[in-house]
């Protein structure tokens, strides 16, 4: 067996392992960074919501992972298969053992389609579809294009997964779609959500509230999708009801988008690096591990209960470069992390609800001057053109993005009930 020693060696080249690979070679321009990613394609996963509205192409999410790292990191095009925490090893798919100095962590979410009974076999067929994959977020869009009546579907799993607003901002498009062309009155447009509300900050439940009745939106909360049968339109749900008590529930649909359960993945799961849950085991404020002070983690893999999103890795890259670089110097760690994420809402075709928050669901918005529940244009532009521009060319080739967010919010914002 061949072993490599690498001083910081990454597990995971997506948004959070790319970000911190080349915002530490900015920092240090000697350190020996290392990268291990199998995939050779990179995906701006938060335009794939605006895909599967029609609003989007996939060319527009899609790089060469080649071309995003610094050419100074070494890129290894292989799996990470286990950790030996003890010895400072990562030992590869291929065989390969790596060592390391430091170790960070971030290889994101997995899909548990199977959860499902009956998904995958239908997925991409007879009106079944999901924006969370590239290999099917082309067909969303086809889904809301052809429907011309009958009843549409969008569901959510129980918590945590990325970007817990997603599930409803295809909704929004979908139904905005159906507008436009005069045919919303044709099609039940419901919601099927394995949680109690709309969103899990009331702030801006109460605001998504009135975004679903313009809509003529049912909502159905409690209802968690288990099973699917494609041929015949038919979902069944278990249903909770305020005792606790849970029923098998079935609906006919003629589109249903589905947005599958999702956890850590099984080699993180099944690691001396999880916690009972299966997440990384993180400090909160400095993204260390709780057990292995020579290892750090980011992302949506990550024990933190902050919103798995892009925005709350763009606040977690500085940290965690600036900690390493502090245990190198002998300085004592950053608790700068205060739980920041940030949930674009798309809730038309030109409008979005920019929800911005902080641990315990603080409400932190970067423009407190401005209504935080309020639609905006502006924030739709972000969502198509401003906010992939920050990804690719400031995020991800190592620039800080620091735009300062506030803990409190103008009074007059409160709801009084």
């Amino acid at each position: 067996m061949s072993t490599q020693h690498h001083t910081v060696l990454i597990i995971g080249g997506g948004a959070a392992g790319v970000s911190v690979a080349n915002n530490m070679r900015r920092q240090n321009s000697s350190i020996d960074i290392a990268l291990i990613e199998p995939s050779e394609i990179h995906y701006y996963q938060p335009g794939f919501t605006i895909i599967g509205g029609g609003a989007y192409t996939m060319a527009k999410t899609s790089r060469k992972e080649a071309d995003l790292i610094h050419p100074s990191v070494t890129w290894i095009k292989d799996y990470a298969e286990t950790f030996q925490p003890d010895a400072n090893t990562v030992t590869l798919r291929s065989g390969t053992s790596l060592s390391y100095d430091y170790l960070v962590v971030c290889p994101g979410l997995q899909l548990d389609w199977q959860k499902i009974e009956g998904l995958k076999e239908t997925l991409n067929h007879n009106g079944v579809c999901s924006n969370y994959s590239a290999e099917t977020v082309e067909y969303t869009w086809e889904c809301i294009r052809n429907l011309q009546s009958g009843t549409a579907l969008f569901t959510q799993p129980v918590m945590p997964i990325k970007c817990a607003g997603a599930p409803q901002k295809i909704m929004y498009l979908a139904s905005d779609r159906f507008r436009k062309k005069g045919i919303l009155d044709k099609i039940s447009v419901e919601f099927c959500n394995a949680g109690p509300a709309m969103f899990g900050i009331p702030f801006f439940a109460k605001a998504l509230d009135k975004v679903v009745a313009d809509y003529g939106i049912k909502t159905h909360f409690q209802h968690n999708l288990v099973a699917i049968d494609g041929p015949a339109k038919t979902a069944f749900f278990e249903k909770t009801d305020a005792d606790g008590n849970k029923t098998r529930v079935s609906k006919q649909f003629d589109m249903i988008h589905v947005t599958p359960p999702q956890s850590a993945p099984d080699f993180i799961k099944n690691s001396p690096l999880a916690n009972p849950a299966g997440w990384v085991d993180l400090h909160e404020k400095t993204l260390q591990h709780n057990r292995y002070s020579n290892i750090f983690g980011l992302g949506d893999a990550g024990s933190t209960p902050n919103a798995k999103t892009a925005a709350a890795i763009r606040k977690q890259v500085p940290v965690v470069v600036d900690n390493i670089l502090n245990l190198i110097s002998g300085k004592a760690l950053s608790d700068k992390y205060d739980g920041y994420g940030s949930c674009p809402l798309t809730t038309s075709l030109s409008t979005v609800m920019l929800a911005e928050f902080s641990y315990s669901g603080k409400v932190t918005p970067s423009f407190p001057i401005l209504d935080p529940r309020q639609n905006r244009f502006i924030w739709w532009w972000g969502k198509t053109t401003g906010f992939p521009w920050m990804y690719w060319h400031m995020m991800l080739k190592g620039y800080r993005i620091d735009i300062p967010h506030k803990d409190t919010y103008v009074k007059q914002f409160l709801d009084d009930n």
